[in-house]
């Protein structure tokens, strides 16, 4: 039997008038941008103009609301608080978002976006068959949906702590705000509210990096504390993948995960092929990696910031806080009690990364949703009841994503829980879109065995996981110190009876113990080994019978020197055919059910207009701009 004792919390001011005002003008400015574009595109009454915002998107607000998307609540309340209670490894995540960055241009975004397709499901049917896409369509739904409970949650439990507001009430809030400007002004108001609500994350991160430092004696005084706390130990190279967090498992895991979450992600992709050309898209993606570096920087160093003020007395293990989660409100409310206004524009920058990826969130499930199983089923409706459907089905998804924030209340830490997610639904998506692209002997049946393996291997390592947490060794927190909080000597907290642990499987200390950035990678090899191996035994495709347009030719980059050994690693898909297509698509779509007559161009995902495009190159510009009629040469 041990007895504890009780600490007296500091006091700490909550919201004054002059902070909720600035929180109110985030939520106003937010819905005025959705009601300008409402205004401003009445007369476009197309669900191509409402989804993908016309595709004439620039690559500057692309860039800034990829970053503010993914950059959300997760990263200014979860990394922070890693930070301080883990150490600034976390700065790895700089290499891998570097990676990811080069694959997606280089490697997905050329094909989706070449392929003129809307939602980038369309693709898993013009590639292998249609089962493939609804299965994949269903998957990513359920992944979003779990996500966005996760990043409405967090800011929701931020504004409890701070303010004392309702948390569900504060849920609610941010799903109709979202929902609202969402609805009413399409993929165009997503984009410029988010470019709005970055900046607001990077004032917020700024403004708590400048007052803590301040504080705290300067930046060579937190450095030397930091050091001396072991909070910079970053290159951890030991192999062992039950650590949570190692180099390798954030390097490697890392780039795993957020491959899944950017590279096949219907979020990024809608907004990439919402720009004008190719060449905008790969730019948006390119600066989207400076504002991620950006970001990522500020959440590590408010972490370490945050680490030097508590030093000798961490709220946490005070009992200050009931979460790590709140840990960064907790230290602004305390460094700004005496300057009102600027917690509310913390607790504004913290709802800012939410409201941006719940949008997205929203208008990606619409999209996917409305591409992949309306059009299929009412395939005659005309374009203004395509716009009317496509912002209902933006209304009840941001009501079952609102809904969803109950449950991520479940599901522990923040950047756990959602890069948790990802990994185990991302991972196999990720699996089944390189199948695809990367490897043209994959046929459907590979493919459908292979995205149903992944998901299996990835959700029962992860929920084993949740049941069985990894031994503490594991995942241990760095030493935290309460030596000089105040204490109450008249008071002592209820002695604790040691219990005996609970059953644990043999399992439990080995494969549910794997690093959660590793769940990614489990679902994608698992997906790419069992597709490849299903096509072999089933009968591999035949590359004279897929559409060059449709694969990624990278073995180029390995075979330069031998064009024998290029052709050979093609498969049989001819990405030596320079002729032009000659304005008719009717040969890249293979069911015939589906073509009227006289209609040339592919109906699943290519727009008619695309005919009034001879070629889809600019060679002034020396990019894609329609992407049915191009060369079939990438290289």
């Amino acid at each position: 039997m041990s007895a504890m004792m009780n600490f007296i919390p500091p006091n700490v001011n909550k919201f004054v008038a002059w902070d909720y005002v600035v929180f109110a003008a985030l939520f106003v400015i937010s819905s005025s941008i959705g009601i300008f574009f409402a205004i401003k595109e009445r007369k476009k009454a197309s669900s191509r103009d409402f989804l993908v915002g016309g595709k004439e998107m620039t690559c500057g607000p692309v860039a800034l609301s990829l970053t503010a998307s993914f950059m959300s609540a997760v990263t200014v309340l979860g990394t922070p608080a890693e930070v301080y209670r883990y150490g600034a490894a976390f700065i790895i995540f700089f290499i891998a978002y570097t990676f990811v960055i080069i694959f997606t241009s280089e490697l997905f975004l050329p094909v989706f976006y070449r392929s003129g397709i809307t939602s980038t499901y369309e693709y898993l049917e013009l590639r292998f068959k249609k089962p493939v896409r609804v299965a994949a369509t269903l998957i990513y739904i359920v992944q979003t949906i779990l996500y966005t409970g996760v990043v409405v949650y967090a800011p929701a439990l931020a504004l409890n702590q701070v303010t004392g507001f309702d948390l569900w009430g504060s849920v609610f809030a941010t799903g109709i705000v979202c929902t609202f400007y969402c609805t009413l002004g399409g993929l165009k108001a997503v984009v410029w509210t988010d470019a709005f609500q970055l900046v607001i994350m990077l004032l917020g991160f700024l403004t708590v990096l400048i007052q803590g430092t301040l504080q705290n004696g300067g930046p060579k005084n937190i450095w030397e504390i930091a050091k001396n706390g072991s909070r910079l130990t970053i290159f951890d190279f030991d192999i062992d993948p039950l650590r949570r967090h190692t180099f390798w498992t954030i390097a490697i895991g890392g780039t795993f995960t957020w491959l899944g979450i950017y590279g096949v992600n219907q979020s990024t992709i809608q907004r990439c092929i919402s720009c004008k050309s190719e060449k905008q898209a790969k730019l948006a993606l390119y600066l989207n990696l400076v504002g991620l570096w950006a970001i990522l920087v500020c959440a590590v160093f408010s972490g370490l910031v945050m680490f030097s003020h508590f030093k000798t007395c961490d709220p946490w293990t005070a009992g200050f806080i009931s979460a790590p989660d709140q840990l960064m409100p907790y230290f602004v409310m305390t460094i700004f009690s005496s300057s009102p206004g600027l917690p509310g524009l913390f607790v504004a920058c913290a709802f800012s990364g939410t409201l941006s990826t719940v949008a997205a969130s929203i208008n990606a499930l619409a999209t996917v949703t409305f591409e992949d199983f309306v059009k299929n089923w009412l395939p005659n409706l005309s374009e203004r009841m395509s716009t009317w459907i496509s912002k209902g089905l933006c209304v009840v998804f941001g009501t079952v994503c609102t809904s969803m924030a109950a449950a991520a209340s479940l599901m522990g830490g923040v950047v756990q829980a959602s890069l948790s997610i990802h990994g185990m639904c991302g991972g196999p998506m990720l699996g089944l879109f390189t199948l695809g692209i990367v490897f043209p002997c994959t046929n459907w049946k590979g493919a459908l065995a292979g995205l149903l393996t992944g998901i299996t291997l990835a959700f029962w390592v992860g929920i084993g996981a949740f049941v069985y947490p990894a031994p503490s060794s594991k995942a241990l927190p760095l030493y935290l110190s309460t030596s000089e909080c105040a204490v109450n000597n008249t008071g002592m907290v209820a002695t604790v009876t040691p219990t005996l642990p609970p059953f644990r499987p043999q399992l439990a200390d080995s494969w549910y113990s794997l690093s959660y950035l590793y769940y990614s990678a489990v679902g994608c090899l698992g997906c790419i080994i069992t597709g490849l191996l299903i096509s072999f035994v089933t009968g591999p495709n035949k590359g004279e019978d897929i559409k060059a347009l449709l694969i990624r030719p990278v073995c180029n980059i390995f075979c330069f020197w031998s064009h024998k050994c290029k052709t050979l690693c093609w498969c049989g898909v001819d990405h030596d055919k320079k002729t032009l297509h000659d304005g008719s698509t009717k040969d890249f779509h293979k069911d015939d059910e589906k073509k009227a007559e006289g209609d040339d161009v592919v109906k699943n995902g290519l727009d008619k207009d695309i005919q009034n495009h001879i070629l889809g190159y600019n060679p002034d510009e020396k990019s894609y701009f329609n992407t049915s009629m191009e060369t079939e040469s990438y290289f």
